[in-house]
């Protein structure tokens, strides 16, 4: 077996006497007690540290909190001599060394936070094989005189493995590539016979093989784990002007520690500056602190002095943090994979955490400012090939932040790993917008990616479907496919919401080479071969005109449908009968639509009959007309409120209470109800913030916005029961004068 051998071979080290007291010997599983606490291996762990044991190279991929530090730790607890392990930031390799100190492991570091005695006395235990972990960065690892020390050190202790961690650095087609990791491949040279191990969270398929290439890999062992990461729940957020306040609300509601990222140094100050003055415990890190404050700052926020690390993308990679509950992204990332890892931060514990993302457009305007400074150094020329990238990775986060698929099918698609949706732990899964069969459209666009033989992006199909006479079309012959013009009855925007639907379902594909040219796949062909369908979520929000029409119109509908409850209420007490015995639900959503002004326009609508079109007709055609004319009416004076309500009020405004109101004027609690939802509407200052916090109020919102203000019962049924009638009828009438005013 080959951990016996491994154990076996410690007789010679001088720690030898430390382990013969230690349980490694019984088993894998004694030494990951003993050491590290846990009883048993997470999935692919064991398989891992085996191979490392066996002295084979690996490249090993694990998501963030999936126990990437302990495939190399505990082999080099179990190997004879040093393992190195190379990793890219000091508060990094600080913070695992400390770990592992904790455990009564030999560990640690040379970097330039130490003194010249603290390095001498650091290298002293090198040499005399009192140290088991060594942690550098890849600057000082190729300083001449450090590469003498470790020639030195692996002919008295020996070398047992160079660890590269965060290995995606070593390749430009990852989110945070570092040129001095190109060098690591010089240790092959210098120690061939030294095995090395390759660790990351994330790398695409194309990260991989870069991996493999520059660090010239001999047959690794590799280990690919899922990326998904289901404690974690996704959510995009639109931007607005009160944005602070609904962070701000965030964080005090909601318990444990978090992480706050902004795209600039000047947001984390003024961010910081603002919770603090708020009375949220919150810290800022960025590379213009020097660099004890950033330390400082980031060993308080492990130790749980202060809520909230405030940070650029500076902070994080790699941070020992296990129950950070939330991570909020300020600001647009710059790619997918550095949300992923940056999002990542949560919930390395395994228990629910929340990963929140606001966007904007206007994010996307800073990004491609920072990718057109993206130069040589030497000579000011522009890195197009690296900008060709950004700019393809900015594309695809934008597509993500705009995404009405499941986010975790969007995410793990960007790695290769297939994902079937309905997560049930993202936004667009737990409030999923509605459907549209855009099958035909689909087989146009396909149609016309494969006319243009596969050699074309996304904006170029979109002109030939549109019938462009741009000059690339037409030098291109495009204005001769059959497919040319096929799409003018629909906008840019919704053939770029169909390709981008088409690409997040696998339905097509896309090179990521710089150059994104779409590509049909297999399933393609089925779409054109009409064996499968192709739906196509909503989106919410559209900038088209037509749709913002359409949008006030459907407001306005919402806003006389509720007069028409109102008045189907009146009449109803009336005659002592139940509201739905005049008229049903549905057939006042059609007069609130169809908005009838005769008694022949009012019959014809479906559920009114000819005993009550006599008995109701003229009162429901009176009401809807006096809709009309407050709504055509270009300058409308300030409605005089009624006596009964403008007695609720009165009351309100000298801060009555509720049941407060009720008591003093004899009447029931759910009529001074009505009247605030009636006085909201109208446009009087009624604060509901005392009634519903606003948590409840947005998500309330957001069901109105999924299923529409007209149906009371689907909004409760959407919302559930933690949701009273009540509340959804305050957040309504708030969003029905919101309307009306825009």
């Amino acid at each position: 077996m080959m951990v016996d051998s491994a154990a076996a071979s410690l007789a010679s080290s001088p720690l030898s006497a430390e382990f013969s007291h230690s349980p490694h010997s019984g088993s894998l599983e004694d030494t990951l007690k003993h050491y590290f606490g846990y009883d048993s291996f997470r999935l692919g762990q064991r398989e891992v540290i085996e191979a490392a044991l066996a002295g084979q190279d690996l490249l090993v991929i694990m998501p963030t909190g999936g126990g990437k530090s302990i495939c190399f730790q505990l082999p080099a607890l179990l190997k004879p001599g040093v393992m190195v392990v190379v990793s890219p930031l000091i508060a990094l390799m600080q913070d695992q060394v400390t770990a592992l100190q904790v455990n009564q492991v030999a560990a640690t570091y040379l970097n330039s936070s130490l003194s010249p005695s603290e390095t001498r006395d650091r290298e002293g235990q090198l040499l005399r094989g009192e140290v088991k972990l060594l942690y550098v960065a890849p600057e000082r690892l190729f300083n001449p005189g450090f590469l003498g020390l470790l020639s030195q050190v692996k002919a008295r202790v020996g070398l047992s493995a160079f660890t590269i961690d965060e290995a995606h650095c070593v390749s430009e087609w990852g989110h945070d590539f570092r040129p001095e990791y190109r060098r690591l491949a010089e240790l092959r040279d210098r120690y061939p016979d030294v095995p090395m191990m390759a660790l990351t969270a994330t790398a695409t398929d194309r990260v991989r093989q870069d991996m493999l290439h520059q660090l010239r890999l001999r047959d690794p062992f590799v280990h690919l784990a899922s990326f998904n990461r289901p404690n974690l729940y996704y959510e995009v957020r639109p931007k607005h002007r009160n944005l602070y306040d609904e962070v701000l609300q965030y964080v005090q509601t909601n318990e444990g520690s978090g992480i706050i990222y902004c795209a600039s140094r000047r947001q984390v100050d003024e961010l910081t500056a603002k919770l603090q003055r708020d009375g949220v415990t919150a810290l800022p890190y960025h590379a213009g602190l020097k660099d004890r404050d950033r330390f400082n700052n980031q060993t308080r926020f492990l130790r749980d002095d202060v809520q909230v690390m405030v940070a650029t993308v500076a902070f994080g990679m790699g941070i020992n943090k296990p129950d950070v509950r939330f991570v909020i992204h300020h600001d647009l990332p710059r790619n997918i994979e550095s949300y992923y890892q940056e999002a990542g931060r949560a919930g390395r514990d395994g228990e629910a955490a929340a990963c929140i993302l606001y966007f904007a457009p206007k994010d996307i305007r800073t990004i491609d400012w920072m990718i057109e400074q993206k130069v040589n150094p030497a000579t000011g020329e522009p890195l197009e090939q690296e900008q060709r990238i950004a700019r393809q990775q900015l594309r695809q986060v934008i597509d993500y932040a705009e995404g009405t698929v499941c986010r975790r099918t969007i995410q793990l698609s960007y790695f290769g790993e297939p994902f079937p949706g309905n997560c049930g732990n993202c936004d667009n899964c737990r409030n999923p917008k509605p459907l549209e069969d855009w099958t035909i459209d689909a087989q146009k666009f396909l149609s016309c990616v494969a006319r243009c033989q596969e050699r074309f992006g996304m904006n170029h199909i979109i002109e030939v479907l549109r019938g462009s006479k741009g000059q690339r079309v037409l030098q291109k012959g495009h204005d001769k496919l059959s497919t040319y013009g096929i799409g003018k009855d629909k906008t840019a925007d919704s053939w770029k919401h169909l390709s981008r639907t088409l690409l997040q379902q696998g339905l097509m594909d896309e090179t990521t080479d710089g150059y994104p040219v779409l590509k049909l796949n297999a399933r393609s062909w089925e779409v054109l071969r009409k064996q499968q369908s192709v739906y196509v979520a909503v989106a919410a929000q559209s900038a088209d005109p037509d749709q913002r029409r359409e949008t006030r119109a459907s407001a306005n509908a919402d806003a006389l449908f509720q007069k028409l409850r109102t008045l189907r209420k009146q009449l109803a007490d009336e005659r002592a009968i139940a509201p739905y015995m005049v008229f049903a639900d549905s057939t006042l959503k059609a007069m609130a639509q169809q908005q009838p002004q005769t008694l022949t326009e009012f019959a014809a609508i479906s559920g009114v009959g000819s005993r009550k079109l006599i008995q109701y007709g003229d009162k429901f055609i009176a009401e809807i007309c006096a809709f009309r004319d407050e709504q055509n009416a270009s300058h409308r004076p300030k409605q005089t409120l009624s006596e009964t309500l403008a007695a609720t009020l009165a009351l309100y405004q000298q801060g009555l209470t509720l049941s407060e109101i009720a008591q003093q004027r004899g009447i029931k609690a759910t009529t001074v109800m009505t009247h605030l939802t009636e006085l909201i509407e109208l446009g009087e200052p009624i604060s509901i913030d005392g009634w519903i916090d606003s948590e409840k109020q947005q998500t309330i919102r957001k069901a109105i916005a999924q299923v529409g203000a007209l149906s009371l019962s689907l909004l409760r049924e959407t919302l559930g029961e933690a949701y009273s009638y009540d509340e959804i009828k305050l957040v309504r009438a708030l969003w029905h004068h919101e309307q009306t005013e825009s």
